[in-house]
Order: C-alpha cells, then sequence, then structure tokens
C-alpha cells in the first residue's frame, strides 16, 4: 500500500487566482431549456463558475497567484529552489510549463521545476511529492503550482458535463521546519476504470483528426461531443466515490493514529455538492467542518482541494490546525491526507 508518512514539512502559505469572467449557471442556456438547465444546477449545487479568457492559460492564474504570494509573505525568490505545476491543460506539449514559470517568475536556475499531470487528486498527490523532496534534504522553499482550465475540455451541449467545470489557479509555499508534526498520506489508482472521466482523442493513441473534431450526437438525450471533448460517467464516477473514499479517509485516520473527533477540517475535492454532502453523511461529519466552495467555483479538478482553503478558510487557520485532505476522480486516481498547519498565511483571492 502507498501509504507514506513525512515530518518536520508543512504549507506556510497559500494563494488562489481566479478569471474575472463569471458564468451564471442558472443563465446557461443556450443549448438547454430553463426547465433543464434549473433541475441540474439545483441538483448538482453549482451556481456560479470561472472561465478563462481566450489566451488565458492556467499557467497565468498559477503566475497570478504566486506573486500575490511571494509578495505577501515577503519570501525571497532565490531561497526557492523546487518549482511543481500541477495541470492537465498545460500552455503546451512540450516543453513542460513549469520551466517557463520558472523563468518567468524569476527563480534560480539551480531551481528544480517539472509538471504533474493526473487530475483530481493531484494536489495531495503533489503535495507528497513536494513533502518526500524537501525532508530529503537539499531544498530549503518549494513552490507547489496547481492550475485548470477545464471550461475548455467539455461540450457545452453535453447536459453531463455543461454545468460541472470552472478554471482557476493556486499557489503554496511548502517549507522544512522543526515545528510541523508528521504528515499522513494514502495514494491510490485504478486504471480499470479509465472509461469514466476520459477524452478520447487527441492524444498520441487516437490523435487529432478532422474525424476526431466533429460533434456528434452520442446518446438517446441528444447530448453532443466530439471525441476531443472530455465526458463522464456520472453514476459509475458516484458509485465509486461511496466504495473507495470513506474506506480510504479511515485508513489514513487509522495511519495516524487519530480519529475523524480530532480534526479540525475535512476539505473534499469539489465534484458536486450532491456527492460531497452524500460523503460527509456517510462518515457522520459535521457539516460545519466540510468547507465547500463548489456553490461559487464549481469543479475545478485538482484545483478544487486548495482553492477551498483560501475561498473558506482564510480567517480559520490561526494556530494549529489538523486538515483532512482528500482528492479523488478521473484514472481513476484517488488520494488522502492529513497534514499540519501553525498559522498558515492565507492570501486574499486575485481577479485576473
Amino acid at each position: 500500500m502507498a501509504l507514506l508518512k513525512f515530518n518536520k514539512v508543512g504549507i506556510t502559505g497559500i494563494s488562489a487566482a481566479i478569471p474575472k469572467n463569471t458564468i451564471d449557471n442558472y443563465a446557461y442556456t443556450d443549448f438547454f431549456d430553463k426547465e433543464d438547465v434549473k433541475e441540474v444546477v439545483d441538483k448538482v449545487g453549482i451556481k456560479e463558475r470561472r472561465f478563462a479568457p481566450d489566451g488565458m492559460c492556467a499557467s497565468d492564474l498559477c503566475f497570478a497567484a504566486a506573486e500575490k504570494l511571494i509578495s505577501d509573505m515577503n519570501i525571497d525568490k532565490s531561497e526557492i529552489d523546487l518549482l511543481i505545476f500541477i495541470s492537465q491543460t498545460p500552455d503546451y506539449r512540450m516543453p513542460a510549463t513549469s520551466i517557463l514559470l520558472q523563468n518567468k517568475l524569476g527563480l534560480s536556475k539551480t531551481t528544480a521545476a517539472f509538471d504533474i499531470s493526473l487530475g483530481c487528486s493531484a494536489f495531495v498527490y503533489g503535495l507528497s511529492t513536494v513533502y518526500a523532496l524537501m525532508q530529503s534534504g537539499g531544498f530549503r522553499k518549494a513552490l507547489l503550482l496547481d492550475g485548470e482550465t477545464r471550461s475548455r475540455i467539455y461540450s457545452p451541449k453535453d447536459r453531463k458535463t455543461a454545468f460541472l467545470f470552472g478554471d482557476g489557479g493556486i499557489a503554496a509555499i511548502i517549507e522544512k521546519g522543526d515545528q510541523f508534526e508528521e504528515s499522513y498520506f494514502s495514494l491510490n489508482s485504478d486504471g480499470s476504470k479509465e472509461s469514466y472521466i476520459k477524452m478520447d482523442a487527441g492524444g498520441y493513441r487516437n490523435p487529432s483528426s478532422i474525424e476526431t473534431l466533429k460533434e456528434k450526437v452520442v446518446d438517446e438525450y441528444g447530448n453532443i461531443r466530439s471525441d476531443e471533448h472530455g465526458y463522464m460517467s456520472g453514476a459509475d464516477v458516484f458509485n465509486f466515490v461511496l466504495a473507495e473514499i470513506p474506506k480510504d479517509i479511515k485508513t489514513v485516520i487509522n495511519l495516524a493514529k487519530t480519529d475523524l473527533f480530532q480534526i479540525d477540517f475535512f476539505v473534499f475535492h469539489q465534484a458536486n455538492s450532491y456527492m460531497n454532502n452524500y460523503l460527509a453523511k456517510k462518515l457522520k461529519l459535521d457539516i460545519h467542518r466540510v468547507p465547500s466552495s463548489i456553490e461559487k467555483f464549481g469543479n475545478t479538478s485538482s484545483v478544487s482541494i486548495p482553492l477551498t482553503i483560501v475561498s473558506e478558510l482564510q480567517n480559520k487557520l490561526k494556530g494549529n490546525k489538523k486538515i483532512l485532505l482528500s482528492g479523488f476522480g478521473v484514472g481513476m486516481s484517488w488520494a488522502s491526507a492529513i497534514i499540519k498547519t501553525i498559522d498558515c498565511h492565507v492570501s486574499d483571492i486575485i481577479e485576473i
């Protein structure tokens, strides 16, 4: 089992950037009747989303968040020697976007930088990667960037996904320190369920072509998408989450030798409100300890966990806090963690 423990490493600051362009989900009616739209929006609980305009990439959102955080925390950029960029919507196929951000941020050429492409669980995976590298020695400060422009992946004519996804970017500073207690991670994957959330074409297995870009009706409900649009089997994903995530949360709780009552906040991937409310109910959690940003930002994939922290916990991370994170989705891939924060700085969200 991929169960990991780290000591004397922690997040000292976090920030987020979102596009100014706000989408009112109830008014997102170009391809659907208003009654159908209201039914879907009421069920998923997503009232608004943010869409990046043409020309804006996930890296632009991360850059803005990073500059804000570095300024707010008065960080000396020369002390940042590790940069990881998490995204499935990078600037280019190559080079890696992390390398571009190293240069754009003015970081030293001795900075180690690389990308992680994973999806909804990627923030937790990325955090475990940073913690492991920091604990190994040789790094002073790490900058973890996570950005997505998921609005561009899904068809606005596919009722199953048209009202779910939004865009955003975050930045987090991770440092070593004797004040940080142990953190715990559980990392998991199941590629047999690849079809639950997928984009069939546009990669090297099934390259882009005139045919893959053609829109077509894909089911008896009249949903329309191309082979280069993402799709999702909502029922399969829901059943997967209920089967795997409570077990994984109990696994990381047992690894940490603690219990649910000792956790200050439970921050879940913001898939939709129906799923997360069901998950909280199944675990018998106090809803006041389960922050949610889904109503304001929608599903931002891997960005959703840190974006929720910035949006909902800005003034609640004073002193020592124990936070349980759980990300799950495309792959299928899922990961849970218990991290400790001490007076973690949380910047104001910025709009660009």
